[in-house]
């Protein structure tokens, strides 16, 4: 396994995008949290924040046992740790997957469609793979190449292949840390957090070979840009790339 390390650069490569979907992502471990990560954003729309408009879409928090009802609202609410909903946008609203199975597509895709951007909160990605599959929303993403997808940690694992047994909270019958797989990489959330010791990069060395795929290890000042099968890192702190 090769690997490469990196603080506060850009570097480019270009993938196939494994599952088709949205072309336009934006991966991140902690949110939009500094003004490269802001101005990516901006660059994805194609348009200022406040002309945007924006779902939120809470689901993978209920996977995962450090999440609670305060912490869902929370990021709801534009008041988590994660700047998400809290941006400025033209309007925000809320979208549980859980839901949308008992009401019809014919009422929620239409929201999806008119949504210039999805804001996906962390959590337990397994779930919200889940929950993506079961309410069709996975199914829905080749037919919106022009929304922009923005994750935070679990939202941004949900796009990669798998997340590796370290992550894996959620025990349905059948376990597994297989997820979307539309791109063809892997991360490694909140590199080095201050309230996550065990996320070190030692750590990160051990999940990569695991992974045996391309990785990327990033902090919380750092996130994935992939715009047409561009991959672009855009970060002010610190991050790994892992390749077999």
């Amino acid at each position: 396994m090769s690997l490469a390390v990196f603080a506060g650069l850009h570097t480019h490569r270009s993938i196939a995008l494994t599952s088709g979907g949205i072309l336009k992502l934006l991966l991140t471990s902690g949110g939009v949290t500094n003004t490269s990560i802001h101005d990516a954003l901006t660059d994805l729309l194609g348009k200022p924040i406040a002309d945007s408009s924006a779902l939120c879409i809470p689901t993978a928090e209920y996977g995962h046992p450090m999440c609670t009802p305060a912490s869902a609202w929370r990021f709801i609410a534009g008041q988590s740790p994660a700047p998400m909903c809290d941006l400025g946008w033209k309007s925000v609203g809320l979208l549980e997957l859980t839901a949308l199975p008992s009401i019809g597509k014919d009422r929620w895709v239409p929201w999806v469609r008119e949504a210039d951007v999805l804001l996906v909160d962390g959590g337990d990605a397994t779930y919200l793979c889940h929950w993506m599959r079961q309410s069709g929303l996975a199914d829905l993403l080749p037919s919106l190449p022009e929304t922009v997808w923005v994750g935070v940690s679990a939202g941004s694992m949900v796009m990669t292949p798998r997340i590796g047994d370290y992550f894996v909270e959620w025990t349905p019958p059948i376990r597994s840390d297989r997820t979307l797989g539309v791109v063809d990489f892997s991360i490694f959330p909140h590199l080095g957090h201050e309230l996550m010791p065990g996320n070190t990069m030692a750590a990160a060395e051990k999940w990569a070979a695991d992974i045996a795929g391309p990785a990327y290890a990033i902090d919380d000042q750092t996130a994935i840009k992939v715009t047409d099968g561009t991959v672009e890192v855009v970060s002010e702190g610190h991050w790994r790339s892992f390749s077999s």
